[in-house]
């Protein structure tokens, strides 16, 4: 499926669940694109359904009807194999709990998803001390995670998820553990990384200051598009 500059599409799309005797609608009938080197913010009041849109788009779920397509691949006719590569290799998530692996250094949690990939060490070492100073950890590779500042973790986990290079970043709430200013430093570095390295964002977040940093908000109320403005 030709999709051209198109990351992802959603044609379509509702995801139930069951709950007891109830079947409940996350999401309902949605239909969206996001093209490369957007910076996008999906938000709605608790229970709108953002958490299960990005859990879709991570391929962690399956929509129950409709399509979602990655780069034009569908993700449910997947097989589980090149469902987790996909995800391994083309999606990198950011988290509000930063989700760092506390006996690894800065370093080797930056190289984490590069050691999956079997690439090799000359290769490892330029892309990671790369990332890391594109998110301003120079000299900081060798400190472990609680040498590091909630913020600093968080410049970590950035650089995990983009060292691989993926189509797309996932940030689930990631200004949410930190304090206003190291909240605006850490949306400089991923504003820089978007404009300077093409680095395509969808933000799920509450955080006022992303939606006021992003090109393009999608607002979602009951499982359903409710306004999709760009800046």
């Amino acid at each position: 499926m030709n999709l051209d500059g198109i990351i992802v599409k959603l044609d379509g799309v509702t995801k139930t669940y069951n709950e007891g005797q109830l079947e409940v609608t996350a999401v309902n009938n949605l239909s969206l694109e996001l093209k490369k080197g957007e910076f996008t913010v999906i938000c709605g009041p608790s229970g709108s359904g953002k958490t299960t849109i990005l859990n879709m788009l991570g391929g962690l779920d399956l929509p129950s009807s409709g399509k979602l397509f990655l780069e034009g691949r569908e993700i449910e006719k997947l097989s589980r194999s090149k469902l987790s590569e996909m995800r391994r290799d083309r999606i990198g998530f950011v988290f509000q709990a930063y989700n760092l692996m506390p006996v690894l250094t800065a370093y080797e949690n930056a190289e984490f998803v590069l050691n999956l990939q079997g690439r090799s060490e000359e290769e490892k070492r330029v892309k990671v001390m790369k990332v890391l100073a594109d998110v301003g950890l120079g000299g900081m590779e060798d400190r472990m995670p609680n040498e590091l500042s909630g913020g600093q973790q968080q410049r970590v986990a950035i650089a995990r998820a983009i060292v691989t290079e993926p189509a797309i970043v996932l940030a689930d709430e990631p200004t949410a553990n930190v304090d206003s200013a190291t909240a605006d430093s850490l949306l400089d570095v991923m504003e820089k990384l978007n404009k300077e390295e093409g680095v395509t964002f969808l933000f799920s977040t509450h955080d006022q200051r992303v939606m006021d940093r992003a090109r393009r908000i999608i607002r979602i109320k009951d499982g359903k598009l409710d306004s999709d403005v760009r800046k």
